[in-house]
């Protein structure tokens, strides 16, 4: 099973891993990511071109359904006007032993960071606004995985 989706809507995480539970697999393994409120940020607008950004996560879950022995991946990414504390992206992933889940959940999260073609404004309380710049962390922790 494999469920891509980007939403302006929000999301339960706890229907997700329900969905991904019931195929009967031995565990799920999940990340649940909420804007953060750093540097009196008051809100985060992600756009994105719906196509590429669709085809990119698309390409991210089957290179986690291919490498590792799943029976499912959910990965839910959100886009608008979020304000802190808001949830923003969701990944979840089911096998039958957890190493799996688990390492393909790390994996995914790491890509997304990397790999998702979302492009980022920040807005903070005195009016500034920038683009959020690629971090150098965010292309380590995506580089350990070849």
């Amino acid at each position: 099973m494999k469920s891509v989706r980007v939403q302006p809507e929000d999301f339960d995480p706890g229907d997700e891993m329900t969905a991904l539970g019931a195929l009967g697999s031995g565990g799920v393994a999940s990340f649940v990511g909420h804007v953060r409120g750093d540097g009196e940020l008051i809100a985060l607008t992600l756009e994105h071109y719906p196509q590429m950004t669709a085809k990119a996560l698309d390409d991210l879950a089957e290179q986690a359904l291919e490498r590792w022995a799943l029976d499912g991946v959910t990965l839910i990414h959100r886009i608008g006007r979020l304000v802190p504390g808001d949830r923003i992206v969701l990944v979840c992933t089911a096998s039958r032993h957890r190493a799996a889940a688990l390492e393909a959940c790390a994996y995914l999260i790491d890509r997304l960071k990397t790999d998702a073609p979302f492009w980022k404004k920040e807005e903070f309380g005195d009016g500034r606004s920038s683009w959020v710049e690629a971090r150098q962390s965010d292309d380590a922790a995506a580089e350990r995985w070849g």
